[in-house]
């Protein structure tokens, strides 16, 4: 297990580059499946989760080249269904939750799949039924056995339909899109996660012969094709790095610009930051945030509490709520953040509440921030790193506290930020890893 020993109160000033999109780069990944020709990738991050899901792929006999500069040629001709009998491949998968990206490519192309039951972050119960009630719309089979948490599934005879999916999952509607671009006759996903990665994925296959109408809305329409062709795609920037770095430019005042953020693939992110008082000037798809004493969160009309709420896209994404959370310790003002999807994901609050901030853990999905003004710097302690983004957002406490700080387990946080202790070292930051 890893470690980093930060030293806080250093502030950062220069330029970052967002990393390719890490959720938009499991799915696309994953759609190489669906043809035999070559599709090559650029800006893919080297983060863990997605390394190990195209060492995934070439078990499974995918011919995959490092073309260099985060670009990837993928070539599935020779894909060895049997790899799926394995336990090498149970043991991989199995530690990936993106791994479940691959069963819609899977029935799509070879009518057949399976799957243990996928990793991930322990954030709160993370169901995956959306995905086999879409794959059963299509008319697959499956078998779930509970004494080895395997999933076996039959798609010999897919064919479209309609559907009403009971959430709008993205990955769930990712791979309900990539099994239904293969089936015959027409699918229509309504309540379908819209998303920019689900876009991304919708535009590519497009660009590969797949028929998709409705890309941005939440009903979507398929006709199937008999194959798709390979392609060429890039990634978009990873908003839950860009709003990352807003964060942490004000938490540790810090002059910071971040490039190339495709701003108009945002959504409601930079508004949300800008209602903590976090001061952004935009110059064409560049962010520049300035060195900030103070932020001063906004309230309602009226003068209640501001809250702050994860919602489905175009609502704000609950992967930056932590952060979020983190950056309003040391504004002026208080906010209520609820996070609505996952009940385990503000238990680390009692690190920061070690730390000084002053935050009331109101329920599992609730939780109180009451801005301390810089009055009072967090104060430097020990701690572990519970998920990718609690992980990160601790990351962000530590760099503005008050002496050192030594986060443990952070090889959750590689999973979902490439190089970070690196590139914000370059900036003027003082983290050491520990292995």
């Amino acid at each position: 297990m890893s470690s980093f020993k930060v030293e806080g109160g250093n502030r950062l000033k220069g330029e970052i580059i967002p990393q390719g999109a890490k959720n938009e780069a499991l799915q696309i990944i994953s759609a190489v499946l669906l043809t035999s020709q070559e599709v090559i990738i650029h800006k893919i991050p080297q983060i863990r989760d997605v390394l190990k899901l195209i060492d995934l792929l070439g078990d499974l006999g995918v011919e995959t080249r490092d073309l260099g500069n985060e670009s990837y040629s993928f070539k599935a001709s020779n894909v060895k269904l049997d790899f799926l009998e394995t336990e090498d491949f149970k043991n991989k998968a199995a530690q990936l939750r993106g791994s479940i990206m691959i069963l819609g490519p899977l029935l799509g192309r070879f009518g057949t799949a399976k799957m243990p039951s996928p990793g991930g972050d322990k954030i709160g119960r993370r169901r995956v039924d959306t995905h086999f009630v879409g794959f059963q719309k299509l008319g697959a089979k499956f078998n779930y056995d509970a004494t080895t948490s395997f999933y076996s599934v039959d798609g010999s005879h897919l064919k479209g339909a309609y559907m009403h999916l009971d959430e709008a999952s993205v990955t769930g509607t990712a791979n309900i899109i990539m099994a239904a671009v293969l089936a015959s006759g027409k699918t229509t996903i309504y309540n379908a996660a819209c998303e920019p990665y689900i876009q991304q994925l919708c535009k590519m296959l497009t660009r590969m012969g797949a028929k998709i109408d409705g890309i941005g809305s939440n009903l979507l329409r398929i006709q199937g094709v008999d194959s798709l062709s390979g392609t060429e795609h890039t990634l978009l920037p990873d908003m839950i790095e860009v709003g990352s770095f807003i964060g942490l430019a004000a938490m540790t005042q810090s002059d910071l610009t971040i490039k190339d953020a495709k701003i108009d693939e945002l959504g409601i992110i930079p508004d949300t930051f800008s209602r903590l008082g976090i001061q952004m000037e935009f110059k064409g798809d560049d962010i520049h945030v300035p060195s900030q004493s103070h932020y001063e969160i906004e309230t309602f009309i009226d003068g209640s509490i501001l809250t702050i709420a994860d919602a489905i896209w175009p609502g704000l994404t609950p992967d930056l709520l932590s952060v979020i959370l983190v950056t309003a310790t040391q504004a002026k003002g208080t906010v209520l953040i609820h996070q609505k999807m996952f009940e385990s994901r503000l238990f680390f609050v009692d690190k920061l509440i070690d730390m000084g901030a002053q935050i009331i853990l109101c329920d599992p999905h609730r939780a109180t921030v009451i801005g301390l003004n810089r009055e009072h710097a967090l104060r430097g302690i020990t701690m572990t790193s519970p998920d990718i983004r609690a992980g990160v957002s601790l990351l962000i406490a530590a760099m503005s506290a008050d002496g050192v700080s030594t986060i443990h387990n952070i090889d959750q946080i590689d999973r979902g930020y490439q190089y970070i202790d690196q590139r914000l070292n370059a900036l003027g930051a003082n983290i050491k890893r520990i292995d």
